[in-house]
Parts: structure tokens; C-alpha cells; sequence
């Protein structure tokens, strides 16, 4: 008989009395749970899509992912395409971080429009895992909206100033 599910607490249906759930070997916690390959920098550079510009450079980039985890333990983020789009169009005010290798490009390609004609500062990263990650999801992410907070906003604000100065794209 099918399961729903297994014992390694995937969501796919699978056997796990006939034989191991291909989530077995990654699923819970601990460093098996981390078992995916992680990429540094360069090689995640390699799998941009075309319009993520302006991209944030490595350094920006964690900053960026430390302002994300500290305003995630103060639920002052909005992630997804869509409550990014609801409250960008409400005119809430923030950073928008966009991930850059997000397939296929229509999904979110009208985010960075919204935010120029909103004067909202936006910049790309590499990684929507990584993204997701900082957010403090297990599920990658491909936009996430950064609200001002008392808690954390000096490092906000050189977030806020770093993103800022990057070039727009033509």
C-alpha cells in the first residue's frame, strides 16, 4: 500500500516498506540534512539568468543574508513573488533582494519595474536557496522584501546605502 508518508517525513508518495525514500538520505536534521552541495560564489555566478542586474558583489551578498536572518527573528520580511508584489503595490518601503537564478525569468520579471517606479532599492543574489536559507526557510526563495527595523537598523542602513550605489541596469 502507498504512503503519503514515509519515515523520513518527505511529502512524495513512496514505498518505504519496499525500499528507501530517495528523501531518506537528506531529510531531518543535522549535517545530513545538509548533505546538498553548496557552491561558492563563482560557481553559483555561472548559473545567472540574464536580467540580474545589478548583482551584489560577495561581500554585499552577506551582508545582505545577515540583515535577512536578523529580520526574519523579528518578522520583519515579506518572501514570495506574490506578498512581495501585494505590499510593493500597498507602498511599503524596503529593500527588495531578488535571487538571480530563478527559472524562468517571467515568474518575477516584473518585480525590478515595480521597484524603480517605486524608487524602492533592489539588487540581485546569486542563490534562491541560499536566499530561502537566510530567511530561515527550508524552501528556496526568489524574492524576499526587506522592512527597516530599531533592532537592526545600522546594518540596515548600510544594506540600505550599498544597494543603493550599484548601477542600475540600461
Amino acid at each position: 500500500a502507498w504512503r503519503w508518508r514515509c519515515a523520513a517525513r518527505c511529502w512524495s508518495r513512496c514505498r518505504c516498506w519496499a525500499r528507501p525514500c530517495s528523501a531518506r538520505s537528506t531529510a531531518g536534521s543535522g549535517p545530513a540534512a545538509e548533505a546538498a552541495p553548496e557552491f561558492s560564489y563563482r560557481e553559483q555566478l555561472e548559473h545567472l539568468n540574464p536580467i540580474a542586474q545589478p548583482l551584489a558583489s560577495r561581500k554585499l551578498t552577506r551582508k545582505l543574508y545577515k540583515c535577512i536572518r536578523k529580520a526574519a527573528k523579528h518578522k520583519q520580511i515579506r518572501r514570495g513573488v506574490k506578498e512581495v508584489q501585494k505590499f510593493i503595490n500597498k507602498g511599503e518601503k524596503g529593500i527588495t533582494v531578488l535571487a538571480g537564478d530563478t527559472l524562468p525569468i517571467d515568474v518575477y520579471c516584473h518585480i525590478p519595474i515595480m521597484c524603480e517606479d517605486r524608487n524602492l532599492p533592489y539588487a540581485y543574489v546569486p542563490s534562491k536557496s541560499d536566499l530561502g536559507a537566510a530567511a530561515g526557510s527550508k524552501r528556496p526563495t526568489c524574492v524576499i522584501l526587506l522592512k527597516p527595523h530599531e533592532e537592526y537598523q545600522e546594518a540596515y542602513d548600510e544594506c540600505l546605502g550599498e544597494v543603493e550605489s550599484l548601477p542600475l541596469p540600461l
